[in-house]
């Protein structure tokens, strides 16, 4: 059930605060940088409240999908849909708005800092905790500026527009070094999971610092820190708070079961209140969508065995082309909308006999058309799914931003990649996940006889098919350095037409520039020092 708590943003006072934090070199104006707003405990969780929202939202996730293999902008040419076409340059306005918008969470983060001792009378355990909540969040967003941009502008207090268009870019190795150092700082200020109030689901826990922790080691390949910090959530639940799988796949990421013992971070929304609103440019048209912008590719449902563990064009008895879905991997049909899907008795919308019919001769609004406004792909969206009532499409549906199923994936990498992967290993990572997928007793048992690379695809499309959709997957290309694999030449939708599968953009990888983003031109413009941008970006 839905908690309606302090953490979401109260909408009057959001559309304040927000004013003033968008560039580094844009002069704080707004109310809650002046000394005289800090007078009461609620004024500084509110700003607490404000550092949750700039921390991540839907925008960014499904940005981040764009980015991948697993979807495609297929209506107009988003700038992700650009940046995968090769056509990148400084002055795109994606480099530039995420850069203001992650910056102005890091302004919010120092501004507490700085202001929160200025609230008179303040319980010492209830400011710790704040202070600890803040600077996990600065860690979080620290991350990703470095994961997209490289080395950028660091600083650990606010700063002045004069200091603002005169820093230079910190190495990402010594940013790295201080978020690792900030968490480790702040673990024991935060309560487990088990230790929260109802009225505190969804804040930041010390499980999540350790999850965070393994994440950002996971970019380096650091796999006996990977390990350390995936072990805390594994084996010492009685100190980092109690994690496990709930039963069946789809039921993750359905409202009514948000804040489930799976979770060890997300990122919160509510009914008719604070909303996100993507899906209605992903989910058939025929429940409600306006069009289809974002469709999932043919790659991605590729990735998704045969329940026996082959893969479909691996001579599986379970396949038959003529209905190329059936006996698949679980997931599938808890992702992806494709044709001949049964909307009814997968979707919990109260609906009846509702089947999705995508193919070109089927009569339906959900059809197949180049070049129109439905799906380029042949596919549609259905992870995620939960619009708020019907005729409207937005959704306060929480966000996935570390579950327990990456903890046992990240687990099950790091063994394998340092040679330690085995039957107890297996047993205790990847088998609960195929368990819960629903694989023959064949599929789930430890393959001894395959080679390292094969393990290694194995283990690497196993974290496709479980997070998917959950904007993970194409960090996970960048650190596998991978691209030229996964994001080079045609994307592909279904096959409606004997063999001949839908063939849309052309991809270009280039490998010396495409790891990282540009920092934006208008950027240096304001600040020479952040030349010269990254390999491959001409200012």
């Amino acid at each position: 059930m839905k908690r309606y708590k302090l953490l979401y943003l109260v909408t009057g006072f959001a559309s304040v605060l927000m004013t003033g934090c968008n560039d580094m070199e844009n002069t704080p104006s707004n109310k809650f940088t002046d000394n005289s707003f800090w007078n009461s405990t609620e004024k500084a969780q509110y700003v607490v409240n404000m550092a949750y929202s700039q921390m991540y939202n839907a925008g960014r996730m499904w940005q981040d999908e764009s980015l991948s293999d697993n979807v495609f902008d297929g209506r107009n040419v988003t700038d992700p849909r650009a940046i995968r076409k090769g056509m990148g340059t400084p002055s795109l306005e994606l480099f530039k708005n995420e850069w203001k918008d992650l910056y102005g969470g890091i302004k919010t983060c120092h501004v507490f800092l700085e202001k929160v001792d200025l609230v008179p009378g303040m319980n010492v355990a209830v400011k710790a905790r704040m202070i600890a909540e803040i600077r996990f969040i600065r860690a979080f967003i620290y991350f990703r500026l470095t994961n997209l941009y490289g080395d950028v502008p660091f600083f650990d207090k606010d700063i002045t527009i004069d200091e603002s268009n005169s820093i230079a870019r910190t190495p990402r190795a010594t940013i790295i070094s201080f978020i690792h150092q900030e968490l480790e700082d702040i673990a024991n200020a935060l309560p487990t999971r088990d230790q929260l109030q109802d009225a505190e689901q969804g804040k930041i826990t010390k499980g999540a610092v350790s999850a965070l922790q393994a994440r950002v080691y996971l970019m380096d390949s650091d796999w006996d820190n990977v390990i350390k910090y995936c072990d805390n959530l594994i084996k010492k639940q009685n100190e980092y708070g109690t994690y496990s799988l709930l039963p069946t796949y789809r039921s993750v990421f359905e409202e009514t079961n948000e804040y489930n013992q799976e979770i060890i971070l997300d990122r919160a929304y509510v009914p008719f209140l604070l909303t996100w609103g993507e899906m209605s440019d992903m989910a058939p048209l025929s429940v409600g969508a306006r069009l289809c912008n974002r469709a999932p590719q043919q790659s991605l449902v590729d990735s998704y065995l045969m329940v026996d563990g082959k893969a479909f064009n691996e001579n599986s008895p379970l396949y038959n082309p003529s209905t190329p879905y059936a006996n698949r991997d679980l997931r599938l049909t808890a992702t992806v909308v494709y044709d001949g899907y049964d909307w009814s008795k997968n979707v919990s919308d109260g609906s009846t006999g509702t089947i999705i019919q995508i193919n070109p001769q089927s009569n339906t609004v959900d059809k197949y058309e180049a070049g129109s406004n439905k799906t380029a792909t042949g596919y549609y969206t259905r992870k995620y799914y939960s619009p708020q009532a019907k005729g409207d499409m937005n959704s306060g549906v929480n966000l996935s931003i570390i579950r327990y199923a990456d903890i046992l994936l990240m687990y099950a990498e790091a063994q394998f990649e340092k040679g330690n992967m085995d039957a107890t290993i297996w047993n205790q990572t990847i088998l609960p996940l195929r368990n819960r997928a629903g694989f023959t007793e064949e599929a789930k048992a430890y393959p001894t006889e395959k080679t390292e690379a094969e393990m290694r695809q194995i283990i690497r499309n196993e974290r496709r098919c479980e997070l998917a959709l959950e904007g993970l997957r194409w960090y996970d290309i960048k650190r596998w350095k991978a691209g030229k694999e996964y994001l080079e030449g045609y994307v592909y939708g279904a096959n409606f037409n004997n063999g001949n599968p839908i063939r849309l953009d052309k991809r270009q990888f280039d490998e010396n520039r495409d790891y990282l983003w540009a920092v934006p031109q208008s950027q240096i413009n304001l600040n020479p020092n952040l030349a010269p941008n990254n390999p491959g970006y001409s200012n």
